[in-house]
């Protein structure tokens, strides 16, 4: 195993780590909340808490204004993000057809500060050392079965997370009728049906690929979740009167679906799964998770 590998691998254990720590950290926070509300009503102590109400009392009663403002310094992965813009790299697999090509281009005109670079024979692990040394701030790829765009790979760096996504009903502009003209300034995102947890957390996987845009952008991006499938879909406005806005699509359209977040980079292998799609899930009808 090489320096860069073990390196790569203690700083990923470090990381998670310090993650457990603040989780460790919310739920007693969460716990806290519970008993000063209900010190605070004169109510009964939810019971799922009253084991360690006496300890938590005291600490309630140490507190002062500033250290009881409960807020916590959680080290989250996209904590970061906002600050300055992101940069991001995309590929796609090995030996890519003309239209998995013609995509990929596609995809690296819908994302502001993103850069296409060919696969060529380049294994996974040496794209994202690359990456990480060139300063990128995620890694996007897009894979296909005979020639269909059929998957796309959402990675974080350093750290991860990893998200994975499957593709189905990709249509590129040219074939999309009376297209519009597509303008590269930075564009509004419109997050539409991410309710879960999980739900939020990938509406922050998407949302951390783009920066943040001026108020006069005219740009607009849609992933919109419905039973745990994305439509993503891309638009121009302009106003034509007070009251009147015209809106024209400008492409590519495609439909997602997350069956995988894994607590790494895409070339960790060994990582754990935040989530998992099981096979049973593909029939519950009343279990959404997103």
């Amino acid at each position: 195993m090489s320096s860069s590998v073990r390196r790569a691998t203690r700083k990923r254990r470090e990381f998670l780590h310090r993650k457990s720590q603040s989780s460790l950290s919310a739920l007693s926070s969460k716990s806290k909340s519970l008993i000063k509300k209900a010190i605070n009503e004169n109510t009964k102590v939810a019971t799922e808490v009253r084991g360690d109400y006496e300890a938590i009392s005291r600490e309630i009663e140490a507190e002062d204004d500033k250290t009881g403002s409960g807020l916590q310094d959680i080290d989250d992965e996209y904590a970061d993000v906002g600050i300055s813009d992101p940069l991001i790299c995309v590929t796609t697999s090995r030996e890519p057809s003309s239209r998995l090509k013609q995509f990929s281009k596609e995809l690296a005109l819908i994302i502001p500060n993103s850069t296409r670079i060919n696969r060529g024979s380049y294994r996974t692990d040496e794209i994202v050392g690359t990456a990480k040394d060139s300063g990128y701030t995620d890694i996007v790829m897009v894979q296909e079965t005979r020639g269909e765009p059929d998957g796309l790979v959402v990675s974080h760096l350093p750290n991860g997370p990893t998200a994975f996504f499957s593709l189905r009903n990709a249509v590129l502009r040219h074939d999309i009728e009376g297209v519009g003209s597509m303008s590269e300034v930075k564009p509004h995102l419109i997050l539409e049906g991410f309710e879960t947890d999980l739900g939020k957390r990938v509406g922050n996987i998407l949302k951390a690929l783009f920066p943040i845009p001026k108020p006069s952008s005219t740009r607009v991006m849609t992933f919109s979740n419905s039973d745990d499938f994305i439509s993503f879909r891309h638009h121009m406005y302009s106003k034509s009167g007070m009251d009147k806005v015209t809106l024209s699509e400008v492409g590519p359209r495609f439909e997602m679906r997350l069956y995988r977040v894994r607590l790494g980079t895409v070339d960790m292998k060994d990582a754990e799964d935040e989530y998992v799609l099981r096979p049973y899930q593909n029939t519950a009808k009343k279990r959404k998770a997103l």
